[in-house]
C-alpha cells in the first residue's frame, strides 16, 4: 500500500475543505432526534447534495460524483475536521444505498438513490423485532403476496431514525412454512402507508431516536421488493456487511474523537496521573491503526476483493474503541462530565456525555459484539460451533 496521496487526491481534499469552510454551519444544529432538528439536518443534506458532496462515491446519475473509496475517505476526514453536522440519513446513504447498488433493478436505482442522496427521503432501519434482535433469523413479521402487492403484518422495534423517517427497509417472512433465515424477503415500505403505525421510543436522553413500527395489513407493491422473494437473508447480509464494515463508521469519526480526547487531556494533564496520559495515547494509536487498516481494505477492494467475515472484526474494534474513548473523557472531566450539552455549567464539554450515551449502544447495534465474536471464531479462526 502506497501511503501518499496523488496530486488529484490532494486537489480533491482542497476542494472539499474549501467548500466545507464556506458552507458548513457555524453553530451546531439541533438534534435530529427532534422535529425541528430533523428539518435542519434535511436542509443541510440538501445543501450538501447541491454542492456535489452528499455521497461522493455514488455514480453521478444517482446523486454522487463518481469518486472512488479513497476519495470518500478523504472527504470523511475533511467532513469531521470541519465538525460538520451528523448525517440524518445514514441508514439510507451508508447501508441501503450500497445494497440497492448491488441488488436493485435499474428502475429501483433511478427511483430511490437520487432522493436518498438529497435526503428528500430519509430511511429507517427495520431489522429488530421483540423476539428477533441479534438473532435476526427469528423474524416473525410477515409479507403475504396478493397479486402485485404484499400485505405486511407484525412489528419492528428499535427502528433507527424511525420517528422522523419517510421510508423503512426491513425483512419479512414471506414463506409461512419457512424456518430461520430461509423464506425471508427484503421489502422497502413507505411509513405513510395505510396500516403502518409509528410509535417513537425515547433514548437515554429522552429524545425519540428510535421507533416501534406496527404493520396491520399494510399494502406494499411487489416492485418495492429488493432482490428475489425468499432471498432476503442474502440481501440483508450484504447490508449488515456495510453496517459492520467500511461505510457506516469511517475511521475519520474515531480520529476526530481521539484528537478531541488528546486536547481534553492536555487541558487537564497537570491534575491527572501518568496512567491517564498512557490510556489517551493508546486510544489515539488505536484510532490511527483502524485508519490504516481501513485504507488497506479499500486498496484490496480497488483490486477486486470483497469484504467478508472480517467486517465483524471491524465492528468489534470501532464500537469498543468509541466507548473506551468516551469513558476516558468522562473520567478526565469528573463531575462536569455528568452534564448534558444543554446545561450551562457544562461549558462546552457536555457533548462528551452525549457521545458516551450513544457509544453505549455501539456494542449492541449492527449485531451484538458477542454475536460478532462468534462469527470471528467460526468463520475466521475456524473454531467449532
Amino acid at each position: 500500500m502506497k501511503l501518499e496521496y496523488s496530486a488529484a487526491q490532494r486537489a480533491f481534499r482542497a476542494e472539499v475543505r474549501d467548500w466545507l469552510e464556506a458552507n458548513a454551519p457555524a453553530a451546531p444544529l439541533k438534534s435530529f432526534d427532534t422535529a425541528e432538528g430533523a428539518a435542519e439536518h434535511r436542509a443541510w443534506e440538501a445543501k450538501l447534495n447541491d454542492g456535489g458532496f452528499a455521497m461522493v462515491p455514488w455514480p453521478k446519475e444517482y446523486g454522487g460524483r463518481g469518486a472512488d473509496l479513497l476519495e470518500w475517505l478523504i472527504f470523511e476526514e475533511e467532513y469531521y475536521r470541519a465538525d460538520a453536522p451528523k448525517r440524518i440519513n445514514q441508514n439510507g446513504l451508508f447501508l441501503l444505498g450500497p445494497t440497492i447498488m448491488e441488488y436493485g433493478s435499474d428502475e429501483q436505482k433511478a427511483r430511490f438513490l437520487p432522493r436518498m442522496a438529497s435526503s428528500e427521503e430519509v430511511w429507517a432501519q427495520g431489522w429488530s423485532e421483540p423476539n428477533a434482535g441479534s438473532d435476526m433469523a427469528n423474524i416473525q413479521a410477515t409479507a403475504h403476496r396478493h397479486g402485485d402487492h404484499y400485505l405486511l403484518n407484525g412489528q419492528k422495534t428499535w427502528a433507527s431514525r424511525g420517528a422522523f423517517a419517510d421510508w423503512l427497509f426491513g425483512m419479512f417472512r414471506s414463506d409461512p412454512t419457512s424456518k430461520r433465515h430461509r423464506g425471508l424477503t427484503f421489502i422497502l415500505c413507505p411509513l405513510d402507508t395505510p396500516g403502518v403505525r409509528v410509535r417513537p421510543i425515547p433514548q437515554l436522553d429522552g429524545l425519540p431516536g428510535f421507533a416501534e413500527v406496527f404493520f396491520d395489513d399494510a399494502q406494499v407493491p411487489v416492485k418495492n421488493r429488493l432482490g428475489e422473494e425468499g432471498e432476503g437473508w442474502k440481501v440483508a447480509m450484504s447490508t449488515a456487511g456495510f453496517e459492520r464494515g467500511l461505510m457506516l463508521r469511517s475511521p475519520a469519526r474515531f480520529q476526530h474523537t481521539a484528537r478531541r480526547l488528546v486536547e481534553l487531556w492536555r487541558r487537564h494533564a497537570n491534575e491527572l496521573p501518568a496512567a491517564t496520559g498512557a490510556a489517551v495515547t493508546r486510544c489515539w494509536l488505536a484510532a490511527e491503526a483502524y485508519t490504516l487498516d481501513t485504507y488497506r481494505t479499500v486498496s484490496r477492494l480497488a483490486a477486486g476483493g470483497k469484504i467478508g467475515a472480517e467486517a465483524s472484526l471491524n465492528k468489534i474494534f470501532w464500537s469498543e474503541l468509541d466507548l473506551r474513548m468516551h469513558e476516558l473523557a468522562l473520567d478526565i472531566l469528573g463531575e462536569q462530565g455528568e452534564l448534558l450539552p444543554t446545561a450551562p455549567a457544562a461549558r462546552g464539554v457536555g457533548n462528551w456525555l452525549d457521545g458516551y450515551l450513544f457509544a453505549l449502544a455501539g456494542p449492541i447495534y449492527a449485531g451484538t459484539n458477542e454475536i460478532q465474536r462468534n462469527i470471528v471464531a467460526e468463520r475466521i479462526l475456524g473454531l467449532p460451533r
